[in-house]
This record gives structure tokens, C-alpha cells and sequence, in this order.
């Protein structure tokens, strides 16, 4: 995953004996310190352990449980082998709670995205994707299957569904470094005003680990949505699979207000995961996709 590049020089690390926080967290807030300050870069390879308990001055126990400790909160990744590297930065979205999509969320971050497109056809929805969207079945829609990049790096596979007629010409349009918000509101004159949304975990399968670049099995974080048109009109069903070691989700909580109750029509509904998939609760939330 890495280049193997060293860090530059810095003065030795240290740990206070006297302090009460225990060693090996000393350890970790020291080299967790290093990375937040970039002195260790993503894909930088971390000292080794002996030299490590050489510039603490401690053992290699201690070393290791602060480097276990990295690992886990997900600053490092350890390769057997090969040495500890210091893991690339997850993409923060605020995608549970915000109406916003993941191409907004990555320009925000500095990360412009790309898109490559898998497909982009007219079909007839099926009874699940038209009860989502509230259309009888055979109804023509926009399915977009859509790979997305972030610095070369596959991060989120999203499947899309909208209503042909309230899209038409989305089945040609160039979607590789364009929002579909962004298509939906200026060439469509449509404007999502909010949306419901489910967030589950699941392991990846075969074709979504080797699209996404990982190992079959590995945790994907799986989000489902609706999103409505201000008329409450249904305008896009939409699937995504993020990389659960390059992704986190943050979702800001007011106090304040009664819980809206679900509405119980068929389109403010998401039950039950795609294939492969367990059951799901249902939930509220502003939503924000593609």
C-alpha cells in the first residue's frame, strides 16, 4: 500500500516516567502527534520496533501496544512482513445528516473525485426500485452504476436509480468529474429537499472487493436512501458501498424537537439490504448521496 518513504529527521521521542498516563499511550500520542503534524506522511514507513524502544526508551512491548493502539483507531496499518506504514486519511462526509452528495463532501476536503461510469441505461424498474420510487413496476428509469475515486484510489461504489421522466437525458450525460445533484438542478430544474437513509455494515463479495481494490470479506459500510423532490415526489433511489478503512461518517445532534413518525408509504421505506444483505432498521434522517 505504501512507497516506503522514511520520514525526515526530528527530534527523539520521548516519554515522561513521571507522568501518570501509561507508557505505551505516551508512545502512541507521540507518533499519532507526528502524523497529524505530517512529519509522518500517509504511506510513510514507521521506525521499527527496535528502533522505536531505542529513541522512548522502552521495551518492545510497550512499543507494540502503542502501535496496536494506532492500528486501531486506524492511524497505521501493519503489513506482516514489511513494517508499519502510516494508513492514508479517511474521507470524512456528513452523508447521514446532510443534503449534500459525495462529490460536494470531497471537493469541500480538497479531494476533487472522479467517476468512472459502469452503467448508464434505461431499464424498466423492478417491483423493489419502483416501490422506492414510486412508480409502478415496468416504469422507465436511470440506472447509473458508478465507481468513485479519490487520488486514484477507489473509495465508494454507488447504484442509482431515478425516474426517467423527471430526468430525461440523464442516461447520456457525462458524469465522470460532474455532481448528479449538480446535473439534477441545472439541467433538470430539480432541487432535493430532504431524504431518509440507512447505514449498515457488510463484507465486501467478490466483485465489490475487486472493484473497490480490497480483499473479499473486507468491512464495507453500506448506505441505502430515497431522496424527495420539495412536492414529496421520490427522485432518487440510491445505493452505496464506502470502504469501511477510508471512510467515516459524522452527523451533528440538536436536542430539541419530537420524533417524526415514519409516514409508512411504500416509497418513505428502506427494509431490507440488497442481496447478500440482513435486515435493516428503518430510520429518519436528511440524507445526502451521490
Amino acid at each position: 500500500m505504501s512507497s516506503g518513504r522514511r520520514r525526515s529527521p526530528e527530534r527523539p521521542l520521548r516519554v515522561d516516567r513521571a507522568s501518570p498516563i501509561p507508557l505505551h499511550i505516551q508512545v502512541k500520542q507521540a507518533l499519532k502527534d507526528r502524523i497529524v503534524r505530517r512529519a509522518l506522511k500517509p504511506g510513510d514507513l514507521v521506525p521499527g520496533d527496535l528502533e522505536l524502544c531505542g529513541q522512548f526508551g522502552v521495551s518492545r512491548t510497550t512499543v507494540r501496544q502503542g502501535l496496536a493502539e494506532l492500528a486501531r483507531e486506524g492511524w497505521v496499518v501493519r503489513e506482516r512482513g514489511r513494517g508499519t506504514f502510516v494508513a492514508p486519511p479517511k474521507l470524512t462526509e456528513r452523508a447521514v445528516e446532510r443534503l449534500s452528495g459525495f462529490f460536494e463532501d470531497m471537493v469541500v476536503l480538497g479531494y476533487p473525485p472522479v467517476s468512472q461510469v459502469l452503467r448508464q441505461q434505461l431499464r424498466a424498474a423492478d417491483e423493489q426500485v419502483a416501490a422506492r420510487l414510486n412508480l409502478k413496476p415496468g416504469a422507465i428509469i436511470v440506472e447509473i452504476e458508478r465507481l468513485r475515486f479519490v487520488e486514484d484510489e477507489p473509495v465508494v461504489l454507488t447504484t442509482t436509480y431515478l425516474p426517467h421522466a423527471l430526468a430525461p437525458g440523464l442516461e447520456t450525460a457525462d458524469l465522470t468529474r460532474r455532481s448528479l445533484y449538480e446535473y439534477l438542478e441545472t439541467e433538470c430544474g430539480l432541487s432535493l429537499a430532504r431524504g431518509r437513509r440507512t447505514i449498515e455494515a457488510v463484507a465486501a463479495d467478490a466483485r465489490q472487493a475487486r472493484l473497490l481494490r480490497t480483499r473479499k470479506g473486507a468491512p464495507l459500510v453500506f448506505l441505502q436512501s430515497i431522496s424527495y423532490l420539495a412536492d414529496g415526489r421520490p427522485i432518487e433511489y440510491y445505493l452505496a458501498l464506502h470502504r469501511g478503512d477510508r471512510s467515516r461518517f459524522e452527523v451533528e445532534l440538536m436536542q430539541g424537537g419530537e420524533p417524526r413518525e415514519p409516514s409508512g408509504t411504500s416509497a418513505d421505506r428502506i427494509d431490507r439490504l440488497p442481496p447478500g444483505g440482513g435486515s435493516v432498521r428503518r430510520t429518519d434522517g436528511r440524507s445526502s448521496p451521490s
